[in-house]
């Protein structure tokens, strides 16, 4: 049976989640995630998607992004994951692919929702038990968005250029927001929209709702 397209609308941003084959690593080293880096500025250009978010986990990836074209994320995703793996086979002598099957997408519409999707993903190794605060986690956009660094892959969303009107305001603001936490029933709600592929904040209203993802 044929896979359904995904939904996307260009200029949208889309939170994506990409996974290790059953759950395994698919980070070794800080070789690994240092490539990853590079492919993902690489393939942001190449294709269109501006990169808002981060976070490599030692399995799985988050990423939020706001593609210029409907298939763009499409595209970017392959180019990236393939690119990739490639390396880290060549480097370890190894075989096949590291991820498990299609990433997992979902679409935030509104401000509330791509600032939630920022926490979200930045937040995350710090509800991993990783870290206890996002800025020690070494492989995520914190910094960059939290104004402790430089990072040229991302690109302000408008949600986050909205919280101040220079540069330094904006990451204060942001640090804030993080500082403040996320509520367990939206860090559920933006994982349940994820993976099952609706738009975020809809899927208590549209119980019926076909999934927007396969």
């Amino acid at each position: 049976m044929p896979r359904a397209a995904r939904y996307v609308l260009p200029g949208l941003a889309v939170h994506v989640v990409q996974r290790g084959i059953s759950r395994l690593p698919c980070f070794f080293s800080d070789v690994d995630y240092e490539a990853y880096l590079r492919y993902l500025a690489d393939s942001s250009q190449r294709f269109g998607c501006l990169v808002h978010a981060y976070c490599l986990m030692t399995n799985h990836v988050h990423l939020l992004v706001s593609p210029k074209e409907h298939d763009a994320c499409g595209r970017f995703m392959k180019h990236l994951g393939q690119r990739y793996v490639q390396t880290v086979n060549a480097r370890m002598g190894r075989t096949g692919t590291l991820w498990e099957g299609r990433f997992h997408s979902s679409l935030a519409r509104s401000d509330e929702h791509v600032l939630a999707c920022y926490r979200y993903i930045e937040l995350n190794p710090v509800r991993a038990g990783m870290v206890q605060y996002p800025g020690d986690y070494l492989w995520s956009s914190y910094g960059g968005n939290a104004g402790r660094t430089v990072d040229p892959i991302l690109y302000p969303h408008n949600a986050y250029q909205s919280l101040g009107e220079v540069e330094n305001a904006r990451a204060a603001a942001y640090a804030a927001l993080c500082a403040t936490g996320l509520p367990d029933a939206t860090a559920q709600e933006i994982r349940k929209a994820t993976r099952v592929g609706c738009v975020i904040g809809t899927q208590r209203r549209s119980r019926g709702r076909p999934s927007l993802a396969k």
